[in-house]
């Protein structure tokens, strides 16, 4: 679909908007939920910096943002222009997107404390490739820039959407930062090595690199290189390091679908980008897996549901317990002295 045949991006004031609550933040700035008056649902801010006169080029991207639309990927709704509870007196500007009730692969792993079952990791493996794959086929395409758990999120029913997808090449547009040695945009763990040369300039093959390293952090649920330092981990990928296979080939001694998603993982990680597949190329392996696992996809996606809703109890009965000890506390003080 031609750019020029998308409407602009519509303006949302914050008088629209009530109930905020900080659910999130980022590299970009804080994620608010908030509920729309008029349209009378909940909605995702995301706050990108301070007006200070570059809205149009917000804008250029954003209408780049809206193009056509997936399942796949986060619908964004408008651009947000005003002050937030709390904020300040300066004008915020940012992104208005829909809310997803179960937020992100990273906060799923880090309440499973592990990965997913089977059948829902294979789906989400699939369903991160149709994204990509989506935002490559634009014309233009449309670069993420930015894969990883934290811009996966999650609808009631554990699908994956993509978010966040050209944010770090808007955020440094819009702030007119001066870009760094080896700086486009995106985590350091999950960027390929011709990022860190001086010379770079992203492309398809950039994303697929990091959908490699996503692929690696959905088998496992952990995060790659971690409790390695930053600094070192930027100077071993271009090195040729890649996060540990130990755990994923004991795996898939037992499943070979697991050696299939592994393969794939290890072709999209090459140090050489021509070497890479295509997002096309990902999403036609990550279906035939996908398809082998499909028919327990429901079963899995219950019972982690109910993990969810199980965990969610006990952190409420905790939250309330401390409150009442808080207020317990307070009597006692006041007695006391009385």
């Amino acid at each position: 679909m031609a750019q020029s045949s998308r409407p602009a991006p519509k303006f949302i004031e914050d008088s629209s908007l009530e109930c905020w609550k900080v659910i999130g933040s980022g590299g970009f700035g804080q994620i608010h939920k908030a509920r729309h008056r008029q349209w009378g649902c909940d909605v995702a801010v995301k706050l990108l910096h301070y007006d200070n006169g570059s809205s149009a080029s917000l804008l250029h991207e954003i209408k780049m943002m809206q193009q056509g639309s997936s399942p796949y990927v986060i619908h964004v709704l408008g651009v947000f222009r005003g002050r937030p509870p709390s904020s300040g007196p300066s004008t915020q500007i940012g992104l208005v997107m829909e809310f997803m009730e179960r937020g992100s692969l990273a906060s799923l792993q880090e309440t499973l404390r592990g990965a997913p079952p089977r059948p829902l990791l294979f789906r989400l493996a699939h369903q991160v490739a149709l994204g990509i794959n989506f935002l490559h086929s634009l014309s233009p395409s449309l670069l993420h820039l930015d894969l990883k758990p934290p811009n996966v999120l999650l609808d009631d029913s554990l699908n994956a959407k993509l978010t966040d997808f050209g944010l770090s090449r808007i955020y440094y547009s819009i702030t007119q930062g001066s870009k760094k040695d080896g700086e486009e945009g995106g985590t350091i763990s999950y960027m390929p090595p011709e990022a860190f040369e001086l010379s770079y300039r992203p492309t398809r093959a950039s994303d697929i690199y990091s959908y490699g390293i996503l692929l690696w952090s959905i088998l496992t649920g952990k995060r790659p290189y971690e409790g390695k330092p930053p600094a070192l981990v930027e100077l071993r990928i271009p090195q040729g390091d890649r996060p540990c296979l130990d755990e994923i080939s004991g795996q898939a001694a037992e499943l070979s679908e697991l050696t299939g998603l592994m393969e794939l993982m290890k072709r999209c990680w090459a140090q050489i980008p021509k070497q890479r597949p295509s997002a096309l190329d990902c999403t036609t392996e990550t279906e035939g897996l996908y398809k082998m696992h499909k028919h327990a996809i429901d079963d899995a996606v219950y019972k982690v549901l109910k993990d969810l809703n199980l965990k969610e109890e006990e952190a409420m009965m905790e939250q309330l317990q401390s409150v009442q000890l808080t207020q317990a506390s307070g009597w006692t003080m006041v007695e006391s002295r009385g």
